[in-house]
């Protein structure tokens, strides 16, 4: 199925020669409804994105509209401007380009699923995230690729940590977010 899955919602427009592109997942012990209400709040990113301190909304919930966030210290940036490209609420599908901001990420866009999965019996999800983004000046494919995953990852990671902490029973807490000084 996450095959099936990819091929599906992870298109991006054809990379070009100075883009790089990659498909990571994630299997995480809480039900897809959990992990969902978590993705799909584009207005709170920070409940699970532990390099986000403040988020600020421009306009309506809605696609087309616009977040300024703040980026904790530890990463070459300050700021960010992305925009929600898709939200699907059925299919459980948030999409966020990035149109601005103090950082190397140009052209960046996302593609985030959920899916549901049983994990050891029990309610699961499988999360899958994809990207697509300009190689900066002075970097090549390989290490953009790897600085971006790995920024994914620790989100990813995060989100899982938040999500199976909600689906025990208990309220994550700021603790719960892992804090990293850099990369």
């Amino acid at each position: 199925m996450e095959a099936e899955y990819i091929t599906k919602h992870h298109k991006h427009q054809e990379i070009g020669p100075n883009q790089c592109s990659s498909c990571l997942t994630k299997r995480i012990k809480a039900s897809t409804d959990i992990v969902w209400s978590l993705v799909r709040r584009f207005d709170q990113p920070q409940r699970y994105k532990p390099f986000i301190s403040e988020c600020n909304l421009r306009g309506d919930f809605k696609v087309g509209t616009v977040r300024e966030v703040n980026v904790r210290s530890g990463l070459p940036a300050t700021t960010s401007t992305e925009r929600l490209e898709l939200l699907d609420d059925v299919q459980h599908i948030l999409g966020v380009r990035i149109t601005g901001g103090d950082h190397r990420l140009k052209n960046y866009s996302s593609v985030i699923t959920v899916h549901p999965e049983t994990i050891n019996g029990r309610p699961g999800t499988l999360l899958i995230e994809s990207f697509v983004v300009d190689v900066p000046d002075g970097n090549t494919i390989e290490d953009t690729c790897c600085f971006v995953e790995a920024l994914i990852n620790c989100n990813l990671n995060c989100l899982a940590d938040v999500s199976e902490k909600i689906a025990s029973g208990n309220s994550p807490t700021e603790s719960d977010l892992v804090q990293v000084k850099s990369l």
